[in-house]
């Protein structure tokens, strides 16, 4: 165990925090949440730069850091898509969290094909993670009401992040294709 684990660790031990933090009926309780998200997100930033500087870097650390970014950020898009009870959040955080469970399952199969290094993660995947951050920090920070600007601005972030996470997964398939098609083939008798 070294210290970017334990910051991963931690992290999904916010995810707990951050349901009752959200969930609580205080009028201070959005902006609580919006700070455990962001501690989050912080420790994510740290415990990569703490494996990659003190070349830490763990199997373990790197199957546990995506879970752990999933866990926390599929959980705030849960309460969101429940806090707000529309069909544009919903629809947004449905094409966010299909995509991560597609794109982890492509991962898995072509890490077991010996070809994981195909599905790397991209500068369009750290752009949608970065965007989607940001969309999820704003709308966490504030109530369902459309009358604040910057529920319209996390909406809108929102969408780019859909939008940058469907460009991603095209990137991910494509580079994938080949793979998955002799693999096709293979089984086809």
């Amino acid at each position: 165990m070294n210290l970017p684990n334990l910051l991963t660790l931690v992290r999904i031990g916010l995810v707990p925090v951050l349901i009752l933090t959200f969930l609580l009926p205080w009028t201070w309780s959005y902006l609580l949440g919006a700070a455990v998200f962001l501690l989050a997100g912080i420790t994510d930033w740290l415990d990569g730069y703490l494996a990659r500087r003190w070349q830490q870097l763990s199997r373990f650390g790197a199957f546990l850091d995506p879970v752990a970014d999933k866990l926390i950020v599929v959980s705030a898009l849960v309460m969101l898509a429940g806090a707000h009870a529309n069909i544009w959040l919903s629809l947004a955080a449905v094409v966010i969290v299909g995509r991560e469970l597609a794109i982890s399952a492509l991962r898995e199969w072509m890490a077991e094909m010996q070809r994981r290094g195909l599905v790397a993660v991209s500068w369009v995947g750290k752009a949608k993670t970065a965007v989607q951050m940001v969309a999820i920090l704003i709308l966490l920070a504030h109530p369902a009401d459309f009358s604040l600007t910057l529920v319209w601005i996390g909406y809108v972030l929102l969408y780019a992040a859909a939008v940058l996470t469907l460009w991603s997964m095209i990137a991910y398939l494509r580079a994938a294709w080949p793979t998955l098609r002799e693999a096709y083939l293979d089984a086809v008798p």
